[in-house]
């Protein structure tokens, strides 16, 4: 019981402390506009992006795309939550990554209207945190679904 317990504390510390790193990074970079940072030679800089899209920058934008964001947090959050109480720590904590990345998208899309980015991989994409947050979240729920077990 105390390991478990232990364990929960971990993943919300550990859920808290990204999330808040993205923030940070977020009006880090808002606020250095137009300044780059090198982190990994010229592959890999820090520099602030306005995201009017969702990822990849595909075209899609504005008040729907809002509301659409905001019901797939909702349906997340009650398949976390059914993930929680029916044991599956596994998928749980691959969900609230899900989660807590899109909801800090979706908090930047409705202060700013678009979504800040800041890291610019060469040849790729400006992505953030959340982003990737979102996208380890999502690789973690096909590795369970493709093992057909969940192994906690």
């Amino acid at each position: 019981m105390f390991n478990r317990i232990k364990k929960m504390i971990a993943v919300n510390a550990a859920a808290i402390f990204f999330i808040s790193l993205d923030r940070f990074l977020k009006v880090f970079a808002f606020n250095n506009q137009g300044r780059q940072f090198n982190i990994l030679g010229e592959i890999l800089n820090f520099s602030y992006h306005d995201n009017y899209y969702i990822a990849f920058s595909l075209p899609l934008h504005g008040r729907w795309l809002n509301i659409i964001i905001f019901l797939i947090i909702l349906l997340l959050i009650f398949y976390w939550l059914k993930a929680l109480l029916s044991g599956r720590r596994l998928t749980a904590v691959c969900l609230l990554a899900v989660v807590m990345g899109a909801a800090s998208n979706l908090f930047d899309r409705l202060k700013y209207g678009y979504v800040i980015d800041y890291l610019d991989l060469k040849y790729f994409t400006v992505f953030n945190l959340a982003d990737l947050m979102i996208t380890a979240g999502i690789i973690c729920l096909l590795f369970i679904k493709g093992s057909k077990s969940e192994n906690n």
